[in-house]
């Protein structure tokens, strides 16, 4: 095992909005959130989390024009060893993502992004 499942991380135009239907939804509660981000806890130990796209368009469908989107946050305990095990795997570091502290963005093989992240 090189990561741990965390948050599954829908992108929307309205992020608190979509947070306050899912936890509707599913009896979970708001928790952190910003301008830009809230999560909802309450799911054991994957979370759900909603990240603010201004240009958000939404998938039709089964339209592939239109597809799915979102992204998968997964935690490890060491950010260089765990990038060097999914980099094996046939992950690719994605442009821009510039190590930040706490996390970095790949995408997997077939170009779904995902995150490693720290605790």
């Amino acid at each position: 095992m090189i990561a741990r499942m965390g948050t599954v991380v829908l992108d929307c135009p309205d992020p608190l909005a979509l947070a306050e239907f899912y936890a509707e939804l599913t009896g979970w509660r708001v928790g952190d959130q910003d301008d830009d981000w809230v999560g909802l806890t309450g799911g054991g130990e994957v979370n759900l989390a909603f990240q603010l796209a201004p240009d958000h368009q939404p998938p039709q469908w089964p339209d592939p024009a239109h597809p799915q989107q979102f992204h998968l946050d997964v935690y490890v305990d060491d950010l260089d060893t765990a990038e060097k095990q999914v980099l094996a795997l046939g992950a690719r570091l994605l442009a821009g993502s510039d190590k930040p502290t706490g996390f970095r963005v790949y995408a997997d093989p077939a170009g779904h992004p995902f995150c490693l992240c720290t605790n």
